[in-house]
């Protein structure tokens, strides 16, 4: 039985479904502002992560439970509750609410109608923010923890595409971005997106050893049977699939809901006040030519989608459930900017799903709900893979991106060569907290970020992704040739002057580090 709006609504199909969402930005604080940098964040920020919570807050109100499966990584969580985010979010949402008394005030209609509905939905997202979020995200993704509408999957810090991860790098990645959830929410997650869903044999004992029980791969690594989680390798650590049949429904470039005609248009800006007034119209209609925005016809376009998805999800449900021979498990996974940044009704379209699943006699749940309710099948011997192109490693180890791997495998190993060096020095005393080595780790990881890799290879801002990473090597460079060389007061001195350029992950402590010797041992004990 399901609890909706304090009615019970009755299991009639087979199986159970999972949504799972997962919400990820690189560190764009103090990066630049347009086109790529913090206008980013503050575009997701008010698109996205506002409306989805307020939906899921609502829908918890109602005594909804476990709703969906929520990933957030710890470089975004850090975002949401960056003082500096914070402010230049209160000024964006302002902005734009100053834009929008601009495009009411115009003289045609149809900017005059943009206007008021782009005040309307301003004066909401101020109130909410100054309401909710004006001290930081944690508060507001703490309470859906605590109410159980949601699950929680974390992940490693700073988002490195692990398979080309130095291990020692990998561990302390990975225990580092779980204490992270730790300190912020309370709470430290079972299951983890891992990044790019990038995965090759071995990280599964290294999942073992950190405490993850279970995590997201994309539907092909498993040979496109996700009709349940599968161990992996020998392990006990469960590796849930993405069904491409359903994800794909929704968001597919030939054929997602996001391309109707009647959805507003992401691509196409009023140039004098920066709002988006028109609608799809259709796939090759160039901008100048689109029809305006019409709310009307986006709800209905909603409804019908929301039934389509619904009857989607009810026939694979009993087609997988038919072919396995037993009740199956159908995980649909989406990057969660989907809802709303890139598809303006997307949160809409969301709300009304999570409502109309269990109406129609689905059962909804979440990866640790498939779990303990046994959707588990036989071990699986998990290969090389991922969900970019071609499901392989190509995004990020493809010839275009060589010098970023290059790059990527040099800065690791001079910080660990470095830091290894340090601590032989002093073996008989015992390892104090070392601010140097902290920040030494920071830029580290910070350079080996999977979106550069991804940015280069879909020709995505490359030019700023390579900028970045070469700025954070430089940084990584520079502290540790200081200490190489024993000028310590200008080690300190750099790594405190790059600390405050960006000034995230404050708890990060290089002594968890694994040693070069016993990394399984200090993997272990560093959660």
């Amino acid at each position: 039985m399901t609890s909706v709006t304090g009615a019970a609504v009755t299991k009639t199909e087979p199986g159970m479904f999972c949504l799972v969402l997962h919400s990820h930005l690189p560190w764009l604080a103090n990066h630049g502002r347009w086109p790529v940098g913090e206008e980013w964040l503050y575009q997701s920020w008010a698109a996205t992560y506002l409306p989805v919570t307020a939906v899921l807050r609502r829908l918890a109100a109602e005594g909804r439970t476990r709703l969906l499966t929520l990933g957030i990584t710890p470089v975004l969580a850090a975002q949401l509750d960056d003082p500096h985010c914070l402010d230049g979010m209160h000024h964006w949402l302002g902005n734009w609410q100053i834009r929008a008394h601009e495009a009411a005030g115009m003289s045609s209609t149809s900017q005059r109608e943009l206007g008021a509905r782009e005040h309307r939905a301003s004066a909401a997202a101020l109130e909410d923010f100054e309401t909710r979020w004006r001290h930081g995200g944690s508060a507001v993704l703490r309470e859906l923890i605590g109410a159980e509408t949601i699950e929680l999957l974390g992940g490693p810090l700073a988002h490195p595409f692990q398979p080309l991860l130095d291990e020692r790098m990998r561990a302390f990645s990975l225990t580092e971005g779980l204490a992270d959830a730790r300190a912020r929410w309370n709470h430290t997650p079972s299951g983890i997106w891992a990044p790019e869903c990038g995965f090759t044999p071995g990280m599964e004992a290294g999942y073992a050893a950190a405490g993850v029980s279970h995590f997201m791969v994309d539907g092909p690594a498993l040979r496109g049977d996700t009709s349940a989680g599968r161990p992996v390798w020998d392990s006990d650590v469960v590796a849930f699939g993405r069904d491409l049949e359903v994800s794909y429904r929704v968001w597919s470039p030939k054929t997602g809901y996001p391309g109707h005609a009647a959805y507003r248009d992401f691509h196409t800006y009023d140039h004098d006040t920066g709002l988006k007034p028109a609608r799809v119209t259709g796939r090759t209609v160039p901008s100048e030519k689109k029809a305006p925005y019409d709310p009307a016809l986006a709800a209905a376009a909603i409804d019908k989608h929301v039934d389509d998805f619904v009857e989607t999800v009810r026939r694979r449900l009993r087609s997988e459930s038919e072919r396995v021979g037993r009740d199956a498990l159908v995980v649909a996974a989406f990057d969660t900017e989907l809802f709303g940044h890139w598809w303006f009704e997307g949160p809409q379209w969301l709300e009304k799903v999570l409502r109309a699943l269990p109406e129609a006699g689905i059962e909804v749940g979440t990866l640790a709900d498939a779990r303990a309710r046994g959707y588990v099948g036989e071990p699986v011997e998990l290969q090389d893979s991922s969900w970019g192109s071609g499901k392989d490693w190509r995004v990020w180890a493809g010839d275009q991106v060589q010098d970023l791997v290059q790059l990527n495998a040099e800065v690791v190993q001079t910080a660990l060569d470095t830091i290894d060096k340090s601590r032989d020095s002093n073996p008989e005393h015992p390892e104090l907290r070392n601010r140097v080595h902290d920040q030494m780790l920071r830029e580290t990881l910070m350079t080996v970020s999977s979106d550069w890799a991804f940015m280069v290879s879909k020709d995505s801002a490359a030019g700023y992704a390579r900028d970045r990473a070469h700025k954070h090597a430089h940084a990584l460079r520079e502290i540790a040739d200081a200490v190489a060389s024993g000028r310590d007061d200008v080690a300190r001195r750099l790594a405190d002057g790059w600390n405050a350029a960006d000034g995230l992950f404050p708890a990060l402590d290089a002594r968890r580090l694994p040693g070069p010797l016993t990394e399984t041992a200090a993997f272990a004990g560093s959660v």
